[in-house]
């Protein structure tokens, strides 16, 4: 039914469906709103009788973000979550499909770039941070840790999901005990495009931030960990994002607070619980996630630049064979290239 221009969903849509639709909403929730409405709900426990929770979990944070340093040393990797039913609905909704093309030796390590980042990156959380897509089982004996800003473990309540959902923080001193320190079978996912590649998710676009990345290229080499290229088909299809050509105001603001504080504020609308026109749950369209062949590196301590630009351009180059190679399956055009900048 539409009214005033609002597609409205059927009342009477199977149980299944509707479940699925609740583990994307809990998802959407938990990286939209929870944060701050968790960090609000500390402050106002520190002024009631029960500050002493309140005060309790906030040292707790404070010790295992300065000492322990759980995300920077493999997370938590809880079995229960990462195969959790949450999990196989939010997988079911778009779906979510992991397409393999090379075996992975568990006897190596593997930084996997991760592309398009989109708006949330809901291929990578399923695919990496779940066991509900075939992982496992496609690659046994190799141990997924998705990447995310470390800020990001500094939020009461999210931080323990990403840490349990095996989820790290992309900081040098992470991916050197997870690639080197952690002995082998253990796979690094890193979102190369990160926050200045968010700007760019709109359905139709192909444009990669990655000319000027080049320190996930280093740190690959630096622990002989193997170079795998992953792209994602539908990843920016799943949200409408406001138009923020270069140049434009909201760009402006966007870039600006993207320099001020390490990510950027993206405006964008999908559908809602009650319809398809517009909200913050993203749209039921498939997702395939392709990973490509691991790429050889020397392992040196200290690389040379002519050997990082080396290893880099051939990464761009395995990239771009990959999205060739398959476009044609997921729906992208013949003509349509990736661009890479």
């Amino acid at each position: 039914m539409q009214v005033l221009g609002i597609h409205f969903a059927p009342l009477w849509i199977p149980i299944e469906r509707r479940l699925q639709m609740g583990a994307v909403l809990l998802f959407t929730v938990t990286f939209t709103l929870l944060p701050s409405v968790s960090l609000l709900a500390l402050v106002y426990l520190m002024f009631t009788d029960y500050y002493w929770v309140a005060l309790g979990y906030t040292l707790w944070i404070y010790y295992d973000v300065n000492y322990n340093k759980t995300s920077s040393r493999g997370g938590r990797h809880a079995v229960w979550l990462r195969n959790s039913a949450l999990w196989r609905y939010f997988r079911d909704f778009f779906p979510v499909n992991l397409v393999k093309t090379a075996d992975l030796n568990p006897e190596n390590n593997y930084l996997l770039g991760y592309h398009p980042h989109g708006i949330i990156g809901c291929g990578a959380l399923c695919n990496f941070a779940s066991d509900t897509t075939g992982f496992k089982t496609e690659y046994p004996g190799i141990k997924a840790h998705l990447m995310t800003l470390k800020g990001n473990f500094r939020w009461p309540l999210m931080r323990a999901f990403l840490l349990w959902s095996g989820v790290c923080d992309v900081s040098k001193e992470s991916l050197q005990w997870i690639l080197k320190e952690q002995g082998t079978g253990n796979a690094a996912v890193v979102v190369v495009g990160g926050a200045e590649e968010a700007l760019q998710a709109r359905p139709g676009n192909y444009d990669l931030t990655l000319k000027r990345r080049k320190g996930f290229i280093k740190m690959a080499i630096k622990t002989g960990a193997r170079l795998v290229p992953v792209f994602s088909f539908g990843e920016n299809d799943i949200f409408i994002q406001a138009d923020n050509k270069r140049g434009s105001a909201i760009r402006k603001f966007q870039d600006s607070f993207k320099s001020a504080f390490g990510f950027s504020p993206v405006l964008f609308h999908g559908r809602g619980v009650f319809n398809y026109t517009f909200g913050l749950l993203p749209f039921r369209r498939p997702i395939y996630t392709v990973v490509g062949k691991p790429i050889l590196v020397k392992e040196s301590p200290e690389p040379t630049q002519e050997y990082i630009d080396e290893i880099h351009q051939q990464y761009i180059d395995d990239l771009c064979q990959l999205f060739d190679d398959h476009k044609e399956k997921y729906g992208v055009d013949p003509s349509v290239s990736l661009n890479v900048i």
